[in-house]
C-alpha cells in the first residue's frame, strides 16, 4: 500500500474536472497575510450586510466534478451556506497565488467560474503585490482591472500624471461601497 509522507497527510485537496488534486500543504507567509487581509477587510465592510464573507479553508461545492479550496469567498445567497462549505456559486472568489496553483487558478478554475456564474473573481500575487479583479460579462469573466502597488523605483520614473493615475483602492463589482485600499490588502507583508 502505498502511504503518503507525513506532510503530505495534512495537505488540502481540490476536486477539479473529476480528479483529485493536492494543494500545497503549508502556504507561504504572504500568501496566509494576503488571503487574512482580505477577509478581514470584507468582514468589516460587510457588517450588518446580506452578504456573507468566507474565510480561507472552506470547500466550495461548483458541481459533482468540482470541490475547491478558495482562499476568499462572498456568498450574498446565504442558502448556499452548509454546514461542509458553499454549495453553489459564491458572488466572489478570491485565488492568492502560489506557484504551484497558478496554473489552475488562471486556467481551469477560472473557467469553471465562468460557467458557474461567479459573479467576480480576483487572482491576487502576494510576489508582485497586484490584483487581478474579473467581472462577468455576457456568461464571460473578462478582466476589469489590474491593482498594483509600484515600488519606488518605478514610481520615480512616472510623470506625475502617470502617477496621480495609479489606483490605490480596490472597488469591488458587487458594490461600490465596498472598497478595499491596496496597501491593506498589501499589508505586513515580509
Amino acid at each position: 500500500m502505498n502511504e503518503l509522507p507525513a506532510y503530505m497527510e495534512e495537505a488540502w485537496e481540490e476536486l477539479i474536472d473529476g480528479k483529485v488534486v493536492l494543494m500545497s500543504p503549508r502556504p507561504s507567509f504572504n500568501h496566509n497575510v494576503v488571503a487574512e487581509n482580505i477577509f478581514f477587510l470584507f468582514k468589516q465592510a460587510l457588517r450588518g450586510k446580506p452578504c456573507r464573507p468566507i474565510a480561507d479553508g472552506t470547500d466550495l461545492y461548483l458541481s459533482e466534478k468540482e470541490r475547491y479550496v478558495p482562499d476568499g469567498m462572498i456568498v450574498c445567497e446565504r442558502s448556499k451556506l452548509k454546514g461542509n462549505g458553499v454549495h453553489g456559486a459564491p458572488d466572489l472568489v478570491v485565488e492568492v497565488l502560489s506557484p504551484g496553483t497558478a496554473k489552475n487558478d488562471r486556467g481551469h478554475k477560472k473557467k469553471a467560474y465562468e460557467q458557474h456564474g461567479v459573479k467576480e473573481y480576483w487572482i491576487v500575487n502576494p510576489a508582485d503585490r497586484t490584483l487581478e479583479q474579473y467581472l462577468l460579462e455576457d456568461g464571460t469573466l473578462e478582466l476589469h482591472e489590474v491593482y498594483a502597488i509600484h515600488p519606488d523605483y518605478m514610481l520615480e520614473k512616472m510623470t506625475p500624471e502617470e502617477r496621480a493615475a495609479i489606483k490605490t483602492e480596490v472597488v469591488c463589482g458587487l458594490s461600490d461601497a465596498l472598497v478595499l485600499p491596496l496597501v491593506d490588502i498589501f499589508g505586513d507583508l515580509i
